[in-house]
């Protein structure tokens, strides 16, 4: 591992860490470096795009807000940090972002991380996310190795140790303390059964024949509208295996209403890389909303022909468009800065692409199937299959 990728694996640690900090009451004094570095970076990846870009205080403020930032109190700490390593520059009217990307923005994490002075327990919380990674550990011997690692007082390792696992550095299992796994949910999943083991096990012999049924069907089409995945389950189970996480539900929104696609997680598999899942989310978003496009959309608002010639063109940095449609599909990718809608005439918006990563991952995932070059493998003709199934199944009204 080179220590440009050392970099990104540490900043995607922080920016995971700096997200369990947030839901503790506690931890952001525990660990302020990391919740500090972890933010920095979250804010710096939504101000930003592929290229240089002026904006308005008014947009930072929305921007911070959907961060979950506090706009009065913590926005002008992290926009004079930035500011201060020369990512952005300010003035009284408006915020210039230099040009950025998610693996960049992970070394700068690492980097706001490493300058903070960090202490004993941060650093050992981003190992500690390594360790449960490379294999389930039972928590007494983490404690054990953490205590010689890093010098720890017995009792101070057990308490570092419980607190990862409470605030959720690592996900662990087991109810007698002297069993207890830390373990890396993301990546041992143990053939879905985790974290939804209680409803699986719930299921009656008719449930489980449903649910089979559709993982088949599933598993061969990558995708299908949720409309018709309920058709299938009834009401009750689908919500039921979509609150465990056995089904994952993303939604296209426009004027029309929602309309929801289902994968299996398996198909999107995401490792602990989160501002490239951030991407990867996004690129799912984009699919989503150009398969609605593709195949529900009527010519006349704009209906999409060739998807390969839309992600090339916004790819290369062209403004397609104008077309009624593209104000009303790409809104979530609007207000996550993943493009901007720009007005045209009589209703109509044209729309360029403000996050090229984000359609490079969407190509990849519609064509070659490899939507992250280091760990996401997805069947090339899956995306593809999806896109014509849906389509076929809307215009049939499943």
């Amino acid at each position: 591992m080179n220590a440009s990728t050392e970099k990104e694996t540490r900043g995607a640690w922080i920016v995971h860490h700096a997200r369990k900090i947030t839901m503790d009451v506690s931890a952001p004094a525990e660990y302020s470096a990391l919740d500090e570095a972890g933010k920095a970076a979250e804010l710096l990846m939504r101000l930003g795009a592929s290229a240089e870009s002026n904006l308005t205080t008014d947009e930072v403020s929305a921007i911070a807000r959907a961060a979950n930032l506090n706009a009065r109190t913590e926005l002008p700490h992290y926009l004079n940090l930035l500011k201060q390593r020369r990512l952005i520059d300010t003035s009284n009217s408006e915020v210039q972002v230099l040009g950025v990307n998610a693996r960049s923005v992970l070394r700068h994490a690492s980097d706001i991380f490493e300058d903070a002075n960090p202490s004993n327990s941060e650093i050992a919380a981003i190992e500690l996310g390594e360790v449960a990674s490379r294999a389930p550990i039972l928590r007494s011997d983490a404690a054990q190795y953490f205590g010689d690692t890093y010098k720890m007082k017995s009792a101070d390792a057990s308490e570092f140790i419980r607190r990862a696992g409470e605030i959720g550095f690592v996900d662990q299992e087991g109810d007698d303390p002297s069993n207890v796994l830390l373990f890396n949910g993301n990546l041992f999943k143990r053939d879905s059964v985790g974290k939804a083991a209680k409803v699986l096990s719930s299921l009656g012999s008719a449930e489980q024949a449903k649910l089979v049924e559709l993982n088949g069907l599933l598993s061969s089409s990558g995708c299908m509208l949720a409309s018709r995945c309920e058709n299938i389950l009834g009401n009750q189970l689908f919500e039921k295996l979509k609150a465990a996480g056995v089904l994952e539900v993303n939604t296209v929104a426009n004027e029309q209403g929602d309309h929801a696609f289902v994968t299996l997680p398996g198909a999107f598999h995401k490792f602990v890389n989160p501002l490239i899942d951030d991407s990867f989310d996004m690129a799912k978003a984009l699919v989503s909303a150009l398969a609605y496009g593709l195949h529900l959309r009527p010519s006349s608002q704009g209906r999409i022909v060739s998807v390969d010639w839309i992600l090339g063109a916004l790819i290369a940095g062209r403004t397609i468009g104008p077309a009624t449609a593209i104000a009303n599909d790409y809104r979530i990718l609007e207000q996550n800065r993943v493009v901007q809608l720009i007005p045209a005439h009589s209703g109509m918006y044209r729309m360029k692409l403000l996050k090229r990563e984000v359609g490079e991952l969407a190509l990849q995932v519609l064509k070659r199937g490899d939507a992250n070059a280091e760990t996401i493998q997805t069947p090339a003709e899956r995306a593809n299959h999806w896109l014509r199934w849906a389509g076929a199944h809307a215009r049939a009204g499943a």
